[in-house]
């Protein structure tokens, strides 16, 4: 179900803020290669989560999918083969060398939203069950 979720949104604005830091200034082995694809699969699951109302699992699950389908069209060649070799904007987006660290980065990624999403609904319901914010 379509719903807007200004949450979602704003943490998804902070995650693109923090992957075009990332690209302009780090220039590393560690934060660049995986930290970006860490925080990228947090990226996509925010995006979907601000705009439609769906299922912490199924979402994530869809993420982590896609997001293994992205790199494993990486090893294939996906973009060479459609013709968009020669477009920076493809292969940035669509990537041109498979590697499993970055699998493992993409699944890290989905454990964190998963954590984070449990921590949420775990401390948003001892928060309403103290009722503290009510008089």
């Amino acid at each position: 179900m379509l719903k807007f979720n200004i949450n979602y949104f704003i943490l998804a604005l902070l995650l693109f803020a923090a992957e075009v830091l990332i690209a302009i200034y780090a220039h590393d082995t560690i934060i660049r290669p995986y930290g970006g694809d860490l925080l990228v699969v947090i990226l996509i699951y925010c995006i979907v989560k601000a705009f439609v109302n769906a299922p912490v699992w199924p979402t994530t699950l869809g993420t982590l999918a896609f997001a293994y389908a992205v790199e494993v069209s990486q090893y294939f060649k996906l973009a060479v083969h459609l013709g968009l070799g020669h477009s920076k904007t493809a292969m940035l987006l669509i990537g041109s060398a498979f590697a499993w660290g970055d699998m493992l980065a993409y699944t890290l990624g989905i454990i964190i939203v998963l954590l984070a999403e449990y921590a949420v609904a775990k401390y948003s319901l001892y928060f309403k069950s103290a009722k503290i914010w009510t008089l």
